[in-house]
């Protein structure tokens, strides 16, 4: 019953929002906004056609790796620094400065040192999602429960053991919630990465098609972009709910 009032919830609004906005542009609304039969006509052609593989592909490709290695980066310093309690409060301070720093002013610094590429664009991703990742990893390490860790030093637990049995379920929590908020984040800046001297790519797509005033196909971009959204948090609460299935059932225990 929980699974249809949560499926009714996930369909039910944006079929209230269509509808709407077909009421809106039925009688012929304004040339920025298209009626819904155009942006369906213009999201067929464009993007289940070459606009697929030669813009949406690489961008998707971009935004995964991008997030791959911020997973990889985030976790493993985040556990190195949380698990070192001098080592977290002596770089407390330039981690919070460097996360304030907005990864979009890089761009420019990044075009000079790495130059018009792939690899510049993943760097912009890594740069901004890295820092969520990074920042939870280090608060779940340092809040493992002393009872916990004692337990597992009476037992033994040390290196891979200790690692594996101890540290990243205790962590594992604030591991996936810095994960989702670097969802988000990539996005932002796989778009952003791409509207500054590229040649392909969802982002490039959108900025080429406003210059030529294409407006169904511009908003066809960002209907994309929002349905990449979806897909990548319908993905990820899949793998968290699996990943993190004992600690949602240890909750459900505590509230009974």
């Amino acid at each position: 019953m929980n699974t249809l009032k949560s499926l009714g919830y996930f369909v039910g609004l944006p079929i209230v929002l269509i509808a709407a906005w077909w009421a809106a542009t039925r009688g012929g609304g304004s040339f920025y906004v298209p009626d819904p039969d155009q942006l369906v006509t213009a999201f067929r052609t464009v993007w289940l056609g070459d606009g697929f593989t030669q813009d949406a592909l690489p961008s998707i490709a971009r935004l995964l790796v991008g997030l791959a290695l911020s997973i990889v980066l985030g976790v493993g310093l985040g556990i190195a620094i949380g698990s070192i309690d001098w080592v977290r409060w002596l770089l407390s301070p330039l981690l919070e400065f460097l996360r304030a720093v907005p990864s979009t002013i890089m761009i420019p610094v990044l075009l000079l040192l790495i130059g018009i590429n792939d690899a510049m664009k993943v760097t912009v991703i890594v740069l901004g999602c890295l820092w969520p990742i990074l920042l939870n990893t280090i608060k779940g390490v340092a809040s493992i429960d002393e009872v916990q860790s004692d337990t597992g030093r009476v037992y033994g637990l040390t290196g891979i053991d200790r690692m594996r049995y101890l540290v990243l379920p205790a962590a594992s929590p604030q591991i996936f919630a810095g994960i989702r908020q670097s969802l988000a984040v990539g996005l932002v800046l796989m778009v952003v990465s791409e509207m500054f001297a590229a040649t392909e790519g969802i982002g490039y797509a959108i900025i080429n098609f406003q210059n030529r005033i294409d407006i169904p196909e511009m908003w066809s971009g960002i209907v994309l972009l929002g349905l990449l959204g979806v897909a990548l948090s319908v993905l990820f609460q899949i793998v968290q709910g699996r990943v993190l299935g004992w600690y949602e059932g240890l909750k459900e225990s505590a509230n009974d």
